[in-house]
Formats: C-alpha cells, sequence, structure tokens
C-alpha cells in the first residue's frame, strides 16, 4: 500500500490529499529514507512524520484494506513515540500564553511602553 494512502488510513492524516502532501514536503520518512507518496509501505517498516511540531515514530504492524475505525487503529500501527515530545509541545503552548490571555486585544499603552523600552535595551536603536 502506498505510503500516503496508509496514512490517511490509520487516521494520522484528516484526507489523503494532505499525506500526499507532507510526502512531498519531506515530512515523512520510511526506514530513515524520505519517502515519496507513492512509495510502498510494508509491515516491519518503521515510519517517522512531523505532524504539529511533534515527530511521531510509527511501527507498522499490517496493511488494512481501506480507512479503519479509530478504535481499530492498534491492530495496524504501534506509536512509539517518546512520551517527552508530547510534554515538549505543551510547554511551547504555556509558553506563548504566559503573558496574555488569547484572544484579550491589542496591547495597552503600558504594554507598548515595555515593548518599545525592551527593543530600546535590545537593538539600541530608535524604533518608531
Amino acid at each position: 500500500m502506498r505510503i500516503d494512502k496508509y496514512l490517511w488510513s490509520v487516521r494520522y492524516y484528516k484526507t489523503r490529499s494532505i499525506a500526499s502532501e507532507a510526502c512531498k514536503k519531506g515530512h515523512i520518512t520510511v526506514n530513515g529514507q524520505v519517502a515519496k507518496p507513492s512509495r510502498e509501505v510494508f509491515p516491519t517498516d518503521k515510519v517517522t512524520l512531523r505532524k504539529d511540531q511533534i515527530v511521531y515514530k510509527l511501527d507498522v504492524l499490517d496493511i488494512p484494506v481501506n480507512r479503519v475505525g479509530a478504535k481499530l487503529v492498534a491492530i495496524y500501527c504501534k506509536d512509539v513515540t517518546p512520551q517527552e515530545a508530547f510534554e515538549h509541545l505543551e510547554l511551547l503552548k504555556l509558553s506563548k500564553d504566559h503573558y496574555r490571555a488569547k484572544g484579550t486585544g491589542r496591547p495597552t499603552k503600558k504594554d507598548r511602553r515595555d515593548i518599545d523600552g525592551y527593543l530600546e535595551e535590545d537593538g539600541g536603536e530608535d524604533v518608531e
């Protein structure tokens, strides 16, 4: 089975075209080699894919006939992604929201002065 069709059928990508686009961008490797969308995948292959800033590592156990339900995915692939990858993503999310809550609007006058002060200290140039 083609790698793009396999990743779509085990529900790592919502559509097959998104899976093939990820292959074309080089986000998917099979056994350490960058895979084209038409690359055949077999049981015992090791698939690595990068999606949403997480590097997933999969072991192919079996090839499905067509797209499978979410409860049946474990029959066809084993996710061996280290837990640290998911923890790193959580830290990235928390670091973005440390200052302002999302959707709180434009910076206040005090926020703007703080930003200008930071830029002046950093580059030594007057930013307007």
